[in-house]
């Protein structure tokens, strides 16, 4: 069992926004952060992560908890497994209250890497290769480059540092087949793979000896998701949030000459195309994004895809491509950074990128080829913002020699949500100066002996229950933790505006009491008289400013 120490160890290392940001893509919105929510389909965000709380919530769906709750409803796991999952991205070492330390998962691939860094060395042709390529020996190191040795000294390894191999299989670094063990990176130059916080979760390999496989990566893990990471983020991230710009490459020797020449806001995808799941990263500072892709047809194919994805997301950036098979790494090398930078400072945005290699596509002299060129740019056309879409309407009508009333757009009817708030409150009228009381409560815990002397859960009209519950003090129910990220919902700054607050509401609060004992025809006339000179005087107290007691 995990001891409870390291559990609040843990959670005071790591970041919620961090942490659900590799999964969702979350946009500031004031104090909190708010992105579409993973756990039900919705078009209009009402998921909102506060960084201050250390709590999410969805006021469509009511889902909600800390770090750890997201990790086990997304990935489906044990809250142990959740635990160990996140230690294992963040290099936390986890203490158990039986039996020994487990031994922590991400010191396999530590140790293992720094054996392949070691082997580097002693492996000319490895070296040379990469002196070739213009690589020096401070990126070497920098980005901890090694050398993955035949597959049975690699098992060696692992076993005589008493690791097991159904550890390595499960981080990827070993397989098994028909009972038979092997390395998966065997005979390769290696390039270690980092989560955003610097933990080792996979590693790209690199052959020198002829494989047929140019390029490998490590397979899906626990750890390991290719199209949620990009190569050497830990290392670019700083620079992407100062310069707010990200250079996305295709390759490991693209990113690493790219910051040989100071463009230390380059990264790469891992083998695979920019997809969705890649786009909490991307988000993350903002950044507009260059992609620098290869000018062949596959390289220009990825450039348009990633293109349509990250303009219907509304990034700002462009797409730079390079001719003639040459490559960012080329280019450092034969000293062409100048040129480089001119590139990157010029990118060809997003859309009009989509458009033109779109036209590009159909011979426009030909009416029928003309109509399915107009039908195809109308419909990316409909995934950008109205604004986009009114101002592209007119280019695209220009580059085919069109009225610009043939690009329909935005003519659909728009799906108008319905409040999330409202639909999502507890109960079924929203009673604003309620929920600001339970909230003070909340994010005031000292208020709650003094207000029990002066008001009492059944006082409230709508919200009697969410308050009863607050005054017992756990916060950890969807329901309060749906008032606390309601930034909609305001709190009593301080006690005297707290007790302006409760003075008019008891005031009304007796107004309307008094009105229905005096209604009441089950009360006998001496106890209405004696009530109503009860309440009355209450309200003289109240109108004088004096709160009076539950009970007084």
């Amino acid at each position: 069992m995990i001891s409870q120490d390291s559990i609040d160890g843990l959670k005071s290392r790591i970041d919620i926004v961090d942490v659900i940001g590799n999964y969702v893509e979350l946009k500031k919105a004031g104090a909190n952060y708010k992105g579409l929510c993973p756990f039900h389909d919705e078009k209009s965000p009402s998921f909102s992560v506060s960084p201050s709380k250390q709590f999410y919530h969805c006021f469509g769906c009511q889902a909600s908890g800390d770090a750890i709750k997201f990790v086990m409803e997304y990935e489906k796991l044990t809250y142990p497994e959740a635990i160990e999952k996140l230690a294992g991205q963040y290099n936390y070492s986890l203490a158990y209250t039986q039996g020994e330390p487990r031994q922590q998962r991400s010191q396999l691939m530590e140790k293992l890497n720094d054996w392949y860094r070691s082997l580097l060395d002693k492996t000319p042709t490895a070296m040379q290769y990469l002196h070739d390529r213009g690589i020096y020996e401070s990126s070497i190191e920098h980005f901890g480059i090694g050398y993955a040795p035949a597959s049975h000294l690699t098992l060696g390894f692992i076993k005589q540092n008493q690791f097991s191999m159904a550890e390595a299989v499960e981080l990827g670094v070993a397989g098994e087949s028909e009972g038979r063990e092997y390395a998966r990176f065997i005979e390769r130059i290696t390039f270690p793979i980092h989560a955003p916080n610097g933990a080792i979760v996979g590693f790209g390999g690199r052959t020198i000896t002829g494989h047929q496989a140019k390029y490998v990566n490590s397979p899906q893990t626990k750890l390991f998701n290719k199209s949620r990471l990009l190569y050497a983020y830990n290392h670019a991230r700083e620079s992407i949030h100062k310069r707010k710009e990200m250079i996305v490459t295709e390759g490991y020797l693209d990113v690493i000459m790219l910051h040989q020449a100071g463009f230390t806001q380059a990264v790469a995808t891992l083998g695979t195309a920019l997809t969705s799941e890649h786009l909490p990263l991307l988000r993350k500072g903002e950044p507009r994004v260059i992609m620098a892709y290869d000018g062949d047809a596959a390289g220009r194919n990825a450039a348009l895809k990633a293109s349509k994805l990250l303009s219907a997301a509304g990034f700002d950036g462009g797409v730079v491509l390079f001719e003639g098979g040459r490559d960012p790494a080329d280019m450092v090398k034969e000293g062409r950074v100048e040129e480089l930078g001119a590139m990157f400072r010029q990118p060809r945005p997003f859309i009009d990128f989509v458009l033109e290699t779109t036209l590009g596509q159909y011979d426009l002299a030909n009416p029928r080829a003309k109509e399915q060129a107009l039908a195809e740019t109308t419909a990316y056309l409909k995934t950008l913002s109205p604004l986009m879409q009114e101002e592209y309407k007119r280019h695209l009508a220009a580059r085919m020699g069109i009225s610009p009333g043939l690009v329909r757009v935005g003519s659909q009817p728009v799906r108008t949500a319905a409040p999330t708030v409202a639909v999502a409150a507890p109960s079924s009228h929203r009673d604003l100066w309620e929920l600001s009381l339970i909230k003070t409560v909340l994010e005031r815990p000292g208020v709650v002996d003094a207000l029990l002397d002066f008001i009492a859960p059944q006082m409230l009209r709508f919200h009697a229950r969410e308050f009863a519950t607050a005054l017992q003090g756990d916060s950890n129910q969807p329901e309060l933790i749906h008032i606390v990220m309601d930034e909609a919902v305001p709190v009593f700054p301080d006690d005297e505006t707290l007790k302006s607050e409760l003075l008019i509401f008891l005031r009304k609060y007796y107004e309307h009491r008094r009105q229905a004992v005096m209604r009441d025809p089950s009360i006998p006339s001496d106890k209405k008289y004696f009530l109503n000179r009860q309440i009355l005087g209450k309200i003289a107290k109240l109108k004088k400013g004096e709160l009076v007691g539950v009970d007084a």
